[in-house]
């Protein structure tokens, strides 16, 4: 991951095209492009269902979630690891709702539930490795900054919740290294005061806080963490100066 996460600092995407500073310019077509508010003032005509539209458009503005331009500097790898990491997790729900709906006899048993419980697992260490990954680039970046404070929190409870999730999966494979791993866990998890809550050696617990509640919990705070990064943007990198890309299609200065 280390080798990985240097070369995304290095090796520049294909097509990219360098930025160059521009002090004050002329030419409207290296201007910032000025986004008009989308908040309306308040308005008592329409109602509550107008308030509701209003408080809507200001907290959840569609041209800020769905923008046709991005600052140049997304145009590295470092950028790409969050996106790498939904994918994973795209892979990672559908191969566990398969595994879900036929069991563990077949996953152990069928040579179809092998190669869907392999592509489970190295699913997940691709989760993984890109959202390690992804932290990095954002920590070192400093990503909390302009604002993002709760953005960078979310990412990082969402890392916790996946190594809950993850732990849990281990728990759920029913085979001698779950056993172990629950046997092993259970005095720890005693020891916590938590073990009236948490039993690693409940199976159908373990599988049920596996597939149900940490899943929908991961989802809905992968969601509202992209919402976020599409209505603050991305952090400039540090010590990047005000400059502007060339005019490109859907790249903004």
């Amino acid at each position: 991951m280390l080798v990985l996460f240097a070369l995304a600092l290095v090796v520049p995407l294909p097509g990219h095209r360098k930025a160059r500073v521009v002090e004050h310019s002329a030419d409207p077509a290296v201007q910032p492009v000025a986004v008009p508010a989308t908040a309306t003032p308040d308005d008592p005509a329409g109602g509550w269902t107008n308030a509701v539209r209003r408080t809507i458009d200001r907290r959840l503005p569609l041209l800020e979630l769905l923008p046709t331009r991005q600052p140049y500097y997304v145009g590295s790898w470092v950028y790409v690891f969050g996106v790498v990491t939904i994918a994973a997790l795209v892979w990672v729900v559908l191969s566990g709702l398969v595994l879900a709906f036929e069991g563990p006899q077949w996953w152990h048993v069928s040579p179809q539930g092998h190669f869907v419980n392999s592509l489970h697992f190295w699913s997940v260490q691709m989760f993984f490795i890109f959202m390690v990954l992804h932290l990095w680039g954002q920590y070192w970046g400093a990503g909390w900054r302009d604002g993002r404070a709760q953005t960078w929190m979310i990412g990082v409870v969402i890392f916790a919740v996946s190594i809950v999730t993850a732990f849990t999966g281990y728990l759920a494979q029913q085979n001698f290294d779950s056993q172990w791993i629950a046997v092993n866990a259970k005095d720890a998890i005693n020891a916590s005061g938590s073990g009236v809550f948490f039993n690693p050696l409940n199976f159908g617990q373990m599988l049920g806080i596996h597939v149900m509640l940490l899943p929908i919990l991961v989802t809905i705070l992968v969601v509202v963490h992209v919402v976020q990064v599409r209505m603050r943007g991305v952090v400039r990198p540090l010590g990047a100066p005000p400059v502007t890309a060339d005019p490109a299609p859907g790249v903004a200065q």
